[in-house]
């Protein structure tokens, strides 16, 4: 089969390998029918991810159909079109149980990390892949729910919401900021409004992803490249600070924004992948009460998150910008990878 191959910092190619085979028996093998490509996937290209070595097939997103099944799979069956999400859970560890996917003690991968698709484990970029302990890291797919919509539902969504909003701890009332509106940024303002938020400022150098980020529920847009945007945020707050700051880029310097917006009290919550250093200025925010959070997302929303985009509460597939083929997984790459120039949000790859 044909796969996407990552063969250190800034080499990747488009090969041939060995189609996935069952190896335990909660196994399956999925036929990918769209897949995608993600931030974290950019981040491992810089080599900033160094458990992923040589030879590994990237990806961690994508919807398929299943046309394998290990004996032990209890809940899903050959022709089952599923969701595949970004982390995978054993469903019997003690992080598990704890509802903690994310640091899931599954044998297959390095003790305490659930996300091992395309990091430990050949991932989703690929005709087909393996996923172990499907019954728990598959959702199979309703009627009515197309690939682009259900493909937001394997990473984006459910990070932005449990990593942004939750650990945010976005209340009724309360005015948040999202630093960054690139996919998983606008995935924090299209569910921040669930939780009754009384204003979403979106924040970001790129005009096209402001207006984009209208669209999706930010209620206000600020231009981070003008001077003195902070203070635009500040006169939304009366002065005061907004009581979330989401941080969604994964820079030293959307962080350090995101910590100078916040009010006492408030929160700032990380979701960025970072690949190099953050000060953090304990000399300024020791006296101000904030809670600073982080963490990857564990998945354990995506069925709520699934009922909301059936039913067209939320409404994802308006993240997707670029289509390509599989067979153009590099052209998609290089469209991704120069979204400045491309205004790509988030791209679907179909067979």
């Amino acid at each position: 089969m044909k796969a996407l191959i990552y063969h250190g910092p800034g080499e990747r190619a488009w090969e041939d390998v060995a189609k996935p085979q069952i190896e335990q028996p909660t196994d399956v093998i999925v036929q990918v029918d769209t897949t995608t490509i993600c931030g974290t996937d950019l981040h491992i290209m810089k080599g900033d991810v160094p458990a992923v070595t040589d030879g590994r097939v990237l990806g961690h997103e994508g919807v398929g159909t299943i046309t394998e099944a290990g004996d032990g799979v209890k809940t899903l069956a050959v022709g089952d079109r599923v969701i595949i999400s970004c982390v995978t859970s054993c469903g019997s560890c003690s992080y598990c149980r704890q509802q903690l996917p994310s640091h899931c003690l599954d044998e297959e991968g390095t003790a305490g990390i659930g996300w091992i698709l395309g990091h430990l484990i050949d991932g989703t970029q690929a005709e087909y892949v393996r996923i172990p302990h499907a019954d728990n890291s598959l959702h199979k797919l309703p009627e009515g729910v197309d690939d682009e919509s259900a493909l937001m539902l394997s990473d984006i969504l459910p990070t932005g919401f449990e990593i942004g909003v939750r650990n945010g701890r976005v209340k009724p009332g309360d005015v948040v900021a999202v630093v960054g509106a690139g996919p998983v940024g606008l995935s924090v303002i299209a569910t921040t409004g669930l939780y009754g938020a009384s204003r979403i400022v979106a924040v970001d150098l790129d005009d096209n992803r402001l207006e984009l980020a209208r669209s999706v529920g930010a209620t206000d847009t600020v231009n981070s490249g003008a001077a003195g945007w902070q203070d635009d945020v500040y006169a939304m707050t009366d002065g005061y600070g907004v009581d979330v700051a989401v941080e969604a880029v994964g820079i030293p310097a959307t962080f350090d924004a995101c910590t100078e917006l916040i009010r006492p009290g408030g929160t700032v919550a990380n979701v960025g992948v970072h690949g190099t250093s953050v000060e953090l200025k304990l000399q300024d925010l020791w006296i101000k009460d904030v809670t600073i959070t982080t963490g990857l997302v564990s998945a354990t929303t995506t069925p709520m998150l699934l009922k909301l985009v059936a039913q067209h509460k939320l409404t994802p597939e308006r993240f997707v910008s670029h289509r390509f083929d599989l067979d153009a997984m590099m052209e998609a790459y290089d469209t991704f990878g120069r979204a400045a120039e491309t205004q790509a949000f988030k791209v679907a790859i179909s067979r």
